[in-house]
């Protein structure tokens, strides 16, 4: 790093950072004649020069020089120079090819002109210029021929070349920063980048590189079709200084993407937006007002470093936005996620909930025979279909193998790769380049826009070329697989793959620089049962070594080819198949994390005949000397099997397909479904008039009986799932002239709803229930699922035409996100009714805090048996009038309540902290936890955890509102309650058996003491270092004949007692696997199932909450002697708690973060905090533990703002930041961000 770096780091470290505006619209004000651009240097040259903008910094310097002064004077402190265009590919196109260094070179006298001018005048500012590199007038991912898609007008090297001859001049000219931007292609920006790696290795040093992509529409992707995280995974690898945004979209439209932006870099941001966009006659007209009051509100939200204009901009514009950030503080960059990341046109993350990641093997020579036979004709074409099933059938990577003696692959893979990325649906995927030969994997690199994986390097040649090989990978941006061979061969003992992988590990992250998590450690996965006896143990060697190298290579992935392991039973597929999935079983167990295997051809384990199971796990395990001729004998038998199905007709089948059809959906029985359907088909004219007739007459009968109280909300879904499962079905039959317009059609009649939990929510039960209930009665619903920001839950009602908006949210920061969407609707004009729900919504806070903020109908929809009726209200025209009139008298009769005369009664903090609770500590016996520091559970055992169990909460979610076991014996629901339950209890007893869900649990001990109302977690029992502290709030609300104000510091024995105290904490999930299944039901049309998934996995989580409490009072020492029922627990019949933050001891959802990072729960058991702190995966719970005999759960309510001021000064926030996490517990109205 030199100074001119050190200068730059530190100015973007104290403020936002200007960068110029446009210099191709400040050129074109000067309306420049074809004489001035040839100027007398190119007077006689042979082609026209007019629009040569770059040629000016040689014919016509003194205009460049007084534009990028303009900038400087108008407070830019980053000059870009006027080279955008100065490579050797753009210049071809003018025959100014050969002067590429010389305008380059000029380029910067240019722009350094202008400082030494400005440096007289404004000697306090310092600086910088910019090397401006544009994307070239080529695509490297992109045929410029519609009618063929292998063609590409460039390749990678010829984009390095140029690259590196201007990056070559801008540096000897002395740039401070490089400034790669525009980037549609990212294949172009990483030739651009390892172009620029490769002049450091001979330079030693390399300024700042300011990365800059171009996003061309609304949906957010470049022109290449990546989405923003997807194009910031792929540069994630190059030394990049900041990531941006520039070009294309004025600044409204760029607001998402550059908030997505500073999500997910770890680096600086920036942007630099066009004037918005241009209007009829291709000109820009929107004021420097208007472009800096959306740059202010990037800054205000925290989004960028570097700001400044593209376009359209001009000095005035420039101006505009460096006032308009002036004093805003800059974004400061999140630490990078530890997680193994890659990338084609979408992301893949690694993250615990996506589980194992399938690499599909069937576009590899190896592994299809069709493929290869494709391959070898030469019609790539058709091998590209077998990579579209691949990803069909569920695969995450795509594996793309050519080494065949036969074939040319270093001639073939380039071919094969532009036609398979010039296939949407498959260039969603991250490639795996699979070759043994060094020259095949870097000519598929080479065709890599995205984050890919090499498979794979070794140590078989030694280290030198290991390490060689190591760093082109690196700079081409992709992870890597490394196979367990080193000078001795192939490694086949467990002591010999754990020594070659703990070898390379050490290799690549010491003297290459590769994260850990993009390194794939591929121990060998070799075939078994092929009659030589020391191959009996390659499968136990493989789990073995796979569980140490886990260990002994934190970060890093395993991997492996499963199809090796069968290979002795080519051509029995019944075995190989068998082979694979119970393999899979054991090798997920120990920890691999993917594997090369044929996405379509995998079993469930506990679904393979339990004979051939056993049969096959004889071989794998060495557990017999006979086993491999056993498995081949059962193998036989088993193809010679007919199996026999004998089905029993109810008498409902005798009735007319239309009565079948009704009854089918009324009851929830799905038997028949496809086969009733498919005769209505033949019978009805179309597709769509059986789903307008039969089907949707039994959703109104079963939404008639919904609305009567005569059917509950399980038979509802049930119903749903018998309606989705009829009309995927039919939707392969509809016509162009039906086709998704027609669908939807159907719903549409009676109005389009768009859903969404907001953004940093992950909780989706209740809006999914709502979703089915409103299906039911004839409306169509638009799921945006969770997590969803502002902008796309707007954009999706547009796109829809909705007709209103359904906000849902379960922790209390999706109540200030529920606020900014009516804001945001306010300010973007809309009328459509808004719906709120969710458990932490009420009534009065929708009245007081959402219903102010937007002019439109706002209504709380306390539970899905409710939507209906509101929904119908709304969207009759002959009711809602009056439906929204009465509405808004109600929530401002809350209003006037909630602000009348003779409130709560609230005390100053600095009382209320003289008033807490006491303790004599003196007598008190403080019991010591049997171990300090943490333990972990990792996939607990669901069958223990089952037994503690609270189901009242279950039956909630379902509208079914009487305490268990009692509601199964109610008069009025006791019925289907017990159906809910017995259908419950079969799912669970599948989940377990099968290992669907999977739960972990993660709790320690520290040393603690309280001062004040914070408790301080020490390193150890000397107590002099502090680990860690919990910032604690106390109640200020006085009720009748109060005398305690509480906070949960009081159960802590204060330092000034001279008593050792300690402070328990837990994280648990039941959730791991619980949105893969869901999902998996989900796309079977069985909504019923997938709602019953994540409602027993927040059961389980619960339990798992209560079972662990249980265990900790026993380490307690406290519990030891408990001789609780399970109805005991539930009550909460035992000495101590376990308050969670966001609850209401603790209302700051913030304090969760220190729980996860005193456990580690992220990296011991995956689970994550959302940015607004909610758990990923939903199903889990954390909290923390205290011992004392009093100890108590109560609520803190409202609280007045000196507490909130010293609570702000004890954790080190702005008090603004505080407001608004706790914003619903505030008993006075905060002042309002400026």
């Amino acid at each position: 790093m030199n100074d001119r770096f050190r200068q730059l780091e530190s100015l973007v470290h104290q403020r936002i950072v200007i960068l110029d505006g446009a210099m191709g619209t400040m050129i074109q004000q000067l309306r420049l004649s074809e004489e001035q651009f040839r100027g007398e240097l190119f007077r006689e040259h042979p082609k026209p020069l007019r629009g040569a903008n770059d040629l000016l910094c040689l014919t016509l310097p003194e205009a460049i020089e007084e534009i990028h002064f303009r900038y400087l004077e108008a407070g830019a402190d980053i000059i870009s120079t006027n080279t955008f265009n100065a490579n050797r590919i753009s210049l071809s196109d003018y025959g100014l090819q050969d002067h590429v260094r010389a305008i380059n070179m000029a380029a910067v006298e240019c722009a350094r002109r202008a400082i030494d001018r400005a440096k007289k005048l404004w000697p306090e500012r310092e600086f910088f210029i910019a090397g401006s590199i544009g994307p070239t007038n080529r695509t490297a991912s992109i045929s410029p021929d519609v009618s063929n898609p292998g063609y590409r007008a460039i390749t990678f090297d010829e984009l390095v070349a140029a690259y590196r001859e201007q990056i070559e001049a801008l540096l000897d000219a002395g740039v401070d920063i490089l400034l790669p931007e525009t980037a549609f292609d990212t294949l172009n920006l990483k030739a651009c980048l390892f172009a620029a790696m490769d002049c450091v290795e001979e330079r030693g040093v390399l300024p700042p590189i300011m990365a800059s992509a171009t996003l061309t529409d609304r949906s957010g992707r470049t022109l290449s079709g990546q989405t923003i995280e997807a194009w910031w995974i792929s540069i994630s690898h190059a030394p990049v200084f900041s990531a941006g945004i520039n070009c294309a979209l004025g600044a409204e439209l760029m607001r998402p993407f550059v908030e997505e932006l500073s999500r997910v870099a770890s680096v600086y941001t920036s942007c630099h937006p066009n004037a918005g966009l241009p209007n009829e006659l291709g000109l820009y007209d929107e004021p420097p007002e208007r472009t800096a009051a959306f740059v202010a509100d990037f800054a205000r939200n925290g989004w960028v470093n570097i700001v400044g204009g593209c376009c359209g901009t001009t000095p005035e514009h420039i101006k505009a936005i460096a006032e308009a950030v002036r004093g805003l503080p800059p974004r400061i960059p999140p630490e990078p996620e530890r997680l193994t990341k890659l990338s084609g046109l979408d992301p893949l993350v690694f993250r615990p909930e996506l589980g194992f990641v399938m690499v599909g093997e069937r576009t590899n020579v190896s592994g299809s025979r069709r493929f290869a036979q494709l391959i070898r004709e030469g019609r790539l074409e058709e091998a590209v279909a077998i990579a579209r099933q691949q990803v069909e059938n569920g695969a995450n990577i795509l594996d793309v193998n050519l080494d065949d003696p036969l074939l040319d692959a270093e001639d073939l893979m380039p071919k094969l790769l532009n036609l398979m990325l010039a296939e949407p649906e498959v260039a969603r995927l991250p490639i795996m380049i699979d070759s043994s030969k060094w020259s095949v994997i870097e000519a598929g690199l080479k065709c890599l826009q995205g984050k890919g994986v090499v498979n794979s390097i070794s140590l078989k040649e030694g280290e030198e070329e290991f390490l060689r090989q190591a760093r082109q990978i690196r700079r081409y941006g992709a992870a890597c697989v490394v196979m367990c061979f080193d000078e001795r061969g192939q490694a086949v003992t467990v002591e010999h793959k754990v020594e070659v992988a703990e070898r390379a590990y050490r290799l690549l992250t010491e003297k290459v620089g590769f994260p850990p998590e993009d390194i794939i450690i591929d121990p060998g996965i070799l075939a078994v049962a092929t009659g030589i006896e020391e191959h009996n143990r390659y499968a136990i060697n493989f789990l073995e070594a796979t569980r140490i190298i886990k260990s002994r290579c934190p970060g890093a992935k395993v991997s492996g080819g499963v199809s090796n392991l069968s290979f002795s039973f080519r051509g029995n597929e019944v075995v190989r198949r068998a082979m694979h999935s119970v393999f899979l079983y054991h090798a997920l167990k120990a920890g691999m994390d993917m594997g090369i295997v044929n996405a379509g051809q995998l079993d469930v384990y506990e679904d393979i005949d339990p004979v051939l199971r056993e049969y096959v796990e004889d071989v794998l395990f060495d557990r017999r000397p006979d086993a491999t001729e056993r498995l081949i004998q059962l193998a036989e038998s088993l193809k010679s099997k007919v199996a026999v199905e004998e089905t029993k007709q109810a008498i409902w089948r005798q009735s007319t397909v239309e009565e079948r059809l009704k009854h089918a959906v009324i009851h929830g029985i799905t038997d028949y479904i496809e086969q009733d359907v498919e005769e209505a088909r033949q019978k009805y004219p179309s597709p769509l008039a059986v789903i307008e007739g039969p089907l949707m007459d039994g959703m109104k009968i079963v939404g008639d009986l919904f609305g009567e109280g005569k059917m509950f909300l399980p038979q509802v879904v049930k119903s749903a799932r018998v309606m989705k499962q009829a009309v995927a079905y039919l939707t392969k039959y509809m016509g162009q002239e039906e086709g998704p317009q027609g669908l939807a059609s159907v719903g549409r009649k009676r109005g389009t709803i768009i859903l969404a939990t907001v953004k940093g929510d992950v909780h989706d039960i209740g809006k999914n229930i709502v979703g089915v209930v409103l299906a039911c009665n004839g409306y169509r619903i638009v799921d945006l699922g969770i997590m969803v920001p502002c902008e796309r839950i707007l954009e999706a009602a547009r796109a829809e035409g909705a007709d209103m908006i359904g906000l849902s949210g379960l922790i209390t920061p999706s109540l200030d996100e529920m606020v900014h969407v009516a804001k945001e609707m306010e300010r973007e004009g809309f009328q459509l009714p808004l719906l709120i729900g969710g458990a932490t919504t009420s009534a009065k806070h929708t009245a007081l805090k959402i219903a102010p903020c937007y002019s439109g109908p706002v209504v709380h929809v306390p539970d899905a048996s409710r939507s209906v009726p509101v929904v119908e209200k709304l969207l009759n025209p002959d009711t809602r009038e009056k439906f929204v009139e009465e509405n808004r008298r109600l929530q401002e009769q809350l209003r006037q309540e909630s602000s009348a005369i003779g409130g709560p009664k609230l005390i100053p903090y600095r009382e209320a902290l003289a008033r807490s609770m006491k303790t004599d500590w003196d007598s008190l016996e403080i019991p010591r936890p049997s171990f300090l520091g943490v333990k972990v559970f990792e996939n607990f055992d669901l069958a223990e955890i089952r037994k503690y169990i609270d189901w009242t909460p279950f039956f909630w979610v379902w509208d079914i509102h009487v305490k268990f076991p009692k509601v199964l014996e109610d008069p009025k629901v006791g019925a289907q309650a017990q159906e809910l339950y017995r259908d419950a209890n079969l799912l669970l007893d599948e989940i377990i058996k099968h290992g669907w869900l999977r739960a972990s649990g993660v709790y320690g001990f520290w040393p603690a003491n309280s001062a004040g109302d914070d408790i301080i977690l020490f390193c150890d029992e000397s107590r002099t270092t502090e680990l860690a502290r919990l910032h604690c709030l106390r109640q200020q609300w006085e009720r009748v004949g109060q005398t305690e104000f509480l906070s949960l510091a009081d159960f802590v024995a204060p330092i000034s007692s001279g008593k050792a105290d300690y402070v328990g904490a837990f994280v648990v999930t039941a959730g791991h696997g619980s949105q893969e299944l869901a999902r998996h039901f989900e796309a079977k049309g069985d909504d019923y199932r997938a709602i019953l998934v994540r409602a027993l996995a927040d059961r389980l989580a619960e339990a798992f909450a209560e079972l662990l409490h249980l265990l900790a009072r026993r380490d307690w020492g406290y519990g030891l002697e408990e001789k609780l029922s399970l109805q005991d627990l539930i009550e909460e019949r035992y000495r101590g708690i376990r308050p969670a933050p966001g609850y209401p001891a603790q209302p700051d959802h913030t304090e969760k973060a220190t729980i996860f990072r005193l456990l580690g729960a992220t990296e011991r058991i995956g689970v994550r905090l959302t940015e607004s702190f909610a758990m990923d995966p939903p199903a889990s719970v954390c909290g923390l533990y205290f011992s004392h005999p009093r100890a108590r759960y109560f609520a803190i309510h409202r609280i007045l703002r000196d507490q909130v001021e010293d609570y702000a000064r004890r954790k080190g926030m702005a008090v603004e930041d505080v407001e608004r996490w706790l914003s619903p517990y505030l008993a006075y109205e905060a002042k309002k961000a400026t």
